[in-house]
């Protein structure tokens, strides 16, 4: 069956491996996630499940999310997401997945936020080369020309021009889990993994191997 769960990323680290081989890798802090609601396609036009984690206190969800969880766990959810399944029948509406669905060389989805860098320039943001510095140039970090005049008369839309950096959701695939452990509710996975500290990751099985 499907592994659909959430955590933390804690930090990165390295280990030595026993051909003393340095491997880079991500501490992920794992929490027991539960599904919330069920959608399928005689009901919704599609097949998917919803998986709730993060307790909080009740007075921190809105009576309308009390009542949506209420009828599946007795828990106050602070964070929902929803997965696209290819059969939504083979899940039951207040299963729990934990670290012990989780397996030491397991290849694993991770989707997080990545970090936020604020307004960007052109240099920054899509790397354009800057003007020249010297001869009496003042075009050091201008963008150009940006489109032609009478026709079309206008911007054309997905212009590469300055704006906001990061801040968006990445989701890394195939990343191998390389050590487990259920006291901590701790995994290791090899390579790195967006966002900073303390950023919440969803985990899924991958569904496409290399």
């Amino acid at each position: 069956m499907s592994v659909f769960i959430m955590g933390t990323k804690i930090k990165m680290t390295q280990i030595f491996n026993k051909l003393n081989i340095l491997i880079p890798c991500t501490i992920i802090k794992i929490k027991p996630s539960i599904i919330t609601h069920i959608k399928s396609i005689s009901t919704d036009g599609y097949n998917s499940i919803q998986i709730g984690s993060f307790p909080v206190k009740q007075k921190k969800l809105s009576k309308s999310c009390q009542g949506h969880l209420q009828k599946s766990t007795k828990f106050n959810l602070q964070k929902l997401k929803e997965y696209k399944v290819l059969n939504s029948n083979s899940f039951s509406l207040g299963k729990e997945f934990t670290i012990k669905n989780l397996l030491v060389g397991m290849k694993i989805n991770v989707s997080c936020l990545s970090i936020g860098k604020g307004f960007a320039g052109y240099q920054k943001k899509h790397h354009f080369k800057r003007g020249p510095m010297s001869h009496g140039s003042k075009n050091h970090k201008q963008p150009g020309s940006i489109g032609a005049g009478t026709t079309p008369g206008r911007v054309l839309r997905g212009k590469k021009m300055a704006g906001r950096l990061g801040h968006t959701q990445i989701t890394i695939k195939n990343l191998i889990i390389i050590a487990v452990n259920i006291n901590q509710n701790i995994i290791l996975v090899k390579g790195s993994i967006p966002g900073k500290s303390n950023n919440i990751l969803t985990l899924r099985d991958s569904i496409i191997s290399k």
